[in-house]
């Protein structure tokens, strides 16, 4: 299993050939799922019902895992050591404490923030190409 941040999501709804190719390439093979804090961020970045509607469509076949109170619990330590040093924000330790919770790999480009969170593996899927 590998959970999709954001910046993935965002990146499929666009259509990023990149993206694209990368989720044929592993949907048969591979359980893909999404934070739900990740679907938070996502609705609060829409500016219309449309947009909501589209995003969720577009994650309607991947399965949203919430954090259990024991990883929520350890969310605010790890954030005290990671918000100054990695400008790590609290919806990003709440997303890299489920994944860390579950063993799984987060999918993100956004190294930085979550590199802070001991233990948790971080896969950039594909290239990005801009």
């Amino acid at each position: 299993m590998k959970l999709l941040d954001s910046d993935e999501v965002i990146d499929i709804l666009r259509q990023h050939p990149p993206a694209g190719a990368w989720l044929s390439s592993v949907v048969d093979t591979e359980e893909l799922g999404v934070p739900g804090f990740v679907v938070l961020e996502l609705i609060d970045g829409c500016h219309s019902k449309g947009e909501i509607n589209q995003l969720l469509k577009a994650i309607k076949p991947f399965k949203i895992y919430w954090p259990t109170a024991e990883q929520i619990s350890v969310a605010p330590g790890i954030l005290a050591n990671a918000h100054l040093s990695h400008n790590t924000g609290p919806l990003d330790m709440l997303i890299g404490a489920t994944a860390l919770g579950l063993g799984a790999p987060l999918c993100t480009f956004n190294v930085k923030h979550f590199r802070a969170i001991p233990g948790l593996l971080i896969e950039q899927p594909y290239k990005r190409v801009t």
